[in-house]
């Protein structure tokens, strides 16, 4: 038993939206240097492309009744992912594991399991703040980051594209 690294945290992030983006049959593109406030590239056949900045975490704060969590983002990422001038929508993954680490998955002869889950929100065009340390963002529990939800993300990078920056309110 034991409670992961950060460097651990962000590798299942990472493998969580990996192994989603292949199933969907996505090109993830994985940015060597995070200094932009992005961990990885989304993109369709289509060239439609989203953006995510990914977190983890085994002690998530819950909020709104049980319908979100809330997470504290740095202000120079939450600025950089919610500028209007970004060409890529930008959003914060967060994927919830358990505690001990020995329980993030299940390996056998048979399978890998991964046992986690992943939400996002859209940080494009939101609004700034007067904070200089976090922003607490929150992630709705019905926005998760799986099949349906990488289509959502997509839905925001076309109406974006469509009909330019802050033409789509804030998840």
């Amino acid at each position: 038993m034991g409670v992961a690294d950060s460097w651990q945290q962000e590798q299942v992030s990472l493998a969580y939206v990996a192994a989603l983006a292949t199933r969907g049959g996505y090109t993830l593109g994985k940015w060597e240097v995070d200094k932009d406030g992005v961990d990885l590239s989304v993109k369709r056949s289509d060239g439609l492309t989203f953006e995510l900045q990914m977190k983890c975490t085994y002690s998530p704060t819950i909020v709104a009744q049980g319908t979100a969590y809330s997470y504290d983002l740095d202000i120079p990422t939450y600025d950089k992912l919610r500028a209007s001038t970004r060409t890529s929508v930008g959003f914060l993954g967060l994927v919830v594991v358990p505690r001990d680490l020995e329980e993030w998955m299940v390996h056998d002869e048979r399978e890998l399991t991964l046992r986690c889950s992943g939400y996002w929100a859209k940080l494009q065009d939101a609004p700034p703040v007067d904070n200089t340390s976090t922003k607490a963002i929150h992630l709705p529990v019905s926005q998760r980051i799986d099949l349906s939800g990488f289509e959502e993300m997509f839905s925001h990078a076309l109406h974006r594209l469509i009909y330019g920056a802050r033409a789509v309110t804030a998840a």
